[in-house]
């Protein structure tokens, strides 16, 4: 019997992930070793054809002589193809330079959307290129080149092989800008070398300078994080140093034991970096209270992912040795870039297996398949345990933010978060064992619940929703469309900044219970039947009418004011309806009346929903 083509993919598409994560962390690597510029661009390019997978890939930079030339290739035949050029106006590669964003075309040679140029349409012919695609190589908004992957067969690119080549670009434009920068720092090195044949005093200068470059080099090789790398280089260069996200907020801070000084408030820091360029070069200023910040902006290709500030006593960082700490600093904030990467990489690639597997519970339940049960075990969660979900909503917020948040809860509770059906979706265990009776399980949902809740209130910092439903018997999907109907119900009585379970709206479970459709169809036809058929038939609005009533507190004239209607005209409406109901509902009990007007409005509201 042939096997299941989604067990069959599964294995591909995860390997295929496993190759995208081992591939970025390498080129990262390559990156961090600051090596030779052509010894990077090789590495570039060799890990780009390896994941893309076409026939070949190449890298063209624009020269001085205004020429796109071939500086490194993967998959050529022809020797000639690196020693190629072709005016930076011309070619497909013309195209991506002026529009700085990716082209591609299915077969170059018969393409007439650009200009071509006869010398490099010889070497299209030896190379049997037939499909390209091209994307731009940008440093600090300027097109220096493009990165290219050839096939030698007609082809369309897909979006995703277009994408991930464009990230290998912007780690290749990181590429270069270090390699340049290395280049430089590696020259004024040999340049110090010479001055300390003639100066002695500049040796310490170049050893201590050429320490620290090689205990940051270690720490990245050697997997250290962003803090770390920053207390390493607090001890190195002595004073305070912080790290800095895109929005200016503090995420690490160091202080050097040997050689303190005052820690920084998060208001100076942010101060500091507010009044740096955005550039990646340093800039060091001095407040009054006679304490020298230097900024390092953190940046990969045109995103700038945050920065690094030195602080120290002013007139410590002055001299030869203070300009090579400068660069250090500099040096310092490209690694750091690589490292956020890094990190950035891997969570987003955790956070779309989460959302995979949530995706897969949810349609495939009830009951759990033994590769989702091999997966989620795979991530140290135990799916027979997932039995809350809950289903988060903002008008202020999109789900894609909740969901982020989401995700970092979801992790501290061994349990999965996702956007399902366009909603911030979470699974999680209940803490307490399946032993515990009823009572116990529900109370531990609730204050599940509530404490979701108060963490996304907290990191939003906007009202928020949170609804919570128990799972049985694997029922992902069920407890997913009451507690996402139950929302809908909540925001229609205006509860609309809370974390609370289903139960607590157990007077509205005919609306937001499927399986309770019948019952609520039942109440709904006693209680206003002859109304909704008498509207369905002759296209009045009784119904409306009577709900308008009702949310005027049976003041007749703030209804027709509501409705834009003559007071005359509401009252032989109001008569209608009595006739149509057979009772003088305004003088009688009219309770059930208005229940099931109630539920009638929120039904359509939760039908909305789902």
């Amino acid at each position: 019997m042939a096997g299941d083509p989604d067990d069959e993919a599964e294995p591909y598409a995860l390997a295929r992930r496993q190759r995208e994560l081992s591939s970025l962390y390498a080129t990262a690597k390559s990156l961090t070793a600051l090596g030779e510029l052509d010894e990077v661009l090789r590495s570039i390019v060799r890990h780009a054809h390896d994941l893309i997978g076409t026939d070949f890939t190449y890298l063209s930079l624009v020269g001085e002589d205004g020429r796109l030339t071939a500086r490194a290739s993967e998959g050529t035949i022809s020797a000639t193809f690196l020693a190629a050029g072709i005016p930076a106006q011309a070619g497909l590669g013309g195209r991506v330079l002026a529009s700085r964003s990716p082209h591609w075309v299915s077969d170059y040679a018969a393409s007439t959307l650009f200009d071509h140029d006869a010398d490099f349409d010889r070497l299209v012919d030896t190379e049997a290129l037939v499909a390209l695609l091209g994307v731009p190589l940008i440093i600090r908004g300027e097109a220096v080149g493009a990165l290219f992957a050839a096939d030698r067969s007609e082809r369309s690119f897909r979006a995703d092989e277009i994408a991930l080549l464009t990230a290998f670009a912007d780690h290749a434009a990181v590429a270069l800008d270090n390699a340049r920068l290395y280049e430089a720092s590696r020259n004024a090195l040999g340049e110090l070398r010479i001055a300390y044949r003639r100066i002695e005093d500049h040796m310490e200068v170049l050893e201590r300078a050429q320490a620290i470059h090689e205990a940051l080099t270690d720490a990245v090789l050697e997997g250290g994080a962003p803090d770390e790398v920053a207390q390493l280089l607090a001890d190195q260069l002595g004073g305070n140093v912080a790290l800095l996200d895109r929005s200016n907020a503090t995420l690490v801070r160091r202080g050097s034991a040997t050689r303190p000084c005052r820690p920084p408030t998060d208001a100076e820091l942010a101060e500091a970096v507010g009044r740096a360029p955005r550039s990646g070069r340093c800039t060091t200023s001095v407040d009054a209270t006679g304490t020298a910040r230097s900024v390092a902006s953190i940046r990969a290709g045109d995103s700038r992912l945050g920065a690094l500030v030195w602080s120290r006593e002013a007139g410590s960082g002055d001299g030869a040795a203070g300009e090579m700490d400068l660069r250090t600093l500099e040096r310092a904030s490209h690694i750091m870039g690589l490292l956020i990467l890094k990190e950035r990489a891997v969570a987003e690639a955790s956070e779309r297996m989460s959302g995979e597997l949530l995706t897969e519970l949810m349609v495939g339940s009830p009951g759990i398949s033994p590769a989702q049960r091999a997966r989620t075990r795979a991530r140290g969660i135990d799916a027979d345990r997932l039995d809350l979900v809950l289903v988060a909503d903002s008008d202020a917020v999109s789900a894609t933010e909740i969901t982020r948040h989401l995700h970092d809860i979801a992790r501290d509770h061994a349990g999965l978060a996702g956007e399902h059906l366009g909603r911030a979706t979470m699974v999680l265990p209940c803490a307490q064992d399946h032993e515990h009776d009823q009572q116990d399980q529900d109370h531990d949902h609730d204050r599940i619940v509530v404490e979701v809740h108060r963490r996304l209130r907290r990191a939003l910092g906007e009202p928020v929703h949170v609804v919570g439903e128990r799972v049985a018997n694997h029922d992902w999907s069920r407890a997913y469309t009451t507690a996402s109907r139950c929302g809908a119900v909540m925001r229609a009585i205006g509860h609309t900044d809370l974390g609370a379970t289903t139960g607590r709206y157990a007077l509205y479970a005919l609306v937001f219970d499927p399986e309770r459709v019948h019952e609520l169809d039942r109440f709904i036809a006693d209680s206003l039947g002859p109304l909704l058929d008498y509207d369905r038939r002759r296209g009045t609005e009784l119904v409306e009418t009577l709900n308008a009533y009702y949310v005027h507190h049976a003041n007749v004239a703030a209804t027709a004011r509501a409705l834009h209607l003559h007071v005359n005209t509401l009252l032989k409406r109001l008569d209608r309806a009595s006739k149509v109901l057979g009772l003088d509902w305004r003088h009688e009990n009219d309770l059930q009346l208005q229940i099931g007007l109630r539920l009638h409005q929120l039904r359509a509201i939760a039908a909305r929903s789902t």
